[in-house]
């Protein structure tokens, strides 16, 4: 499964209301520590179907970074039922992540 797109407009439905555990990546394109944790999320979306992957862009929706008190980049959410059940910041480990999202 490709790495989704969280946007103000379809967070609710893609990540709150889903009957899927959520990864959630906040990054920003200058961010030199979030290009080297992308390749990480790249892999893990395609190797765990039973997971929903998504990136949220903090400088094209800082009221979600805002709503989860992201102050530093990159941040990792697992979401599961609406409800936030991991918190990552800073270059993680693949092995770390998904031992969160299990």
């Amino acid at each position: 499964m490709s790495v989704l797109t969280f946007t103000d407009s379809n967070y609710e439905e893609e990540v709150l209301k889903s009957d899927k555990t959520v990864l959630i990546d906040f990054y920003a394109d200058w961010c030199g520590p979030c290009k080297m944790q992308s390749p990480i999320i790249d892999e893990i979306s395609e190797e765990n179907e039973e997971l929903k992957v998504g990136k949220v862009n903090i400088d094209e929706c800082p009221e979600l970074a805002t709503k989860y008190d992201i102050m530093s980049i990159p941040t990792l959410l697992v979401v599961k039922g609406g409800e936030v059940t991991a918190h990552f910041v800073g270059l993680t480990p693949k092995e770390e992540i998904l031992n969160a999202v299990k």
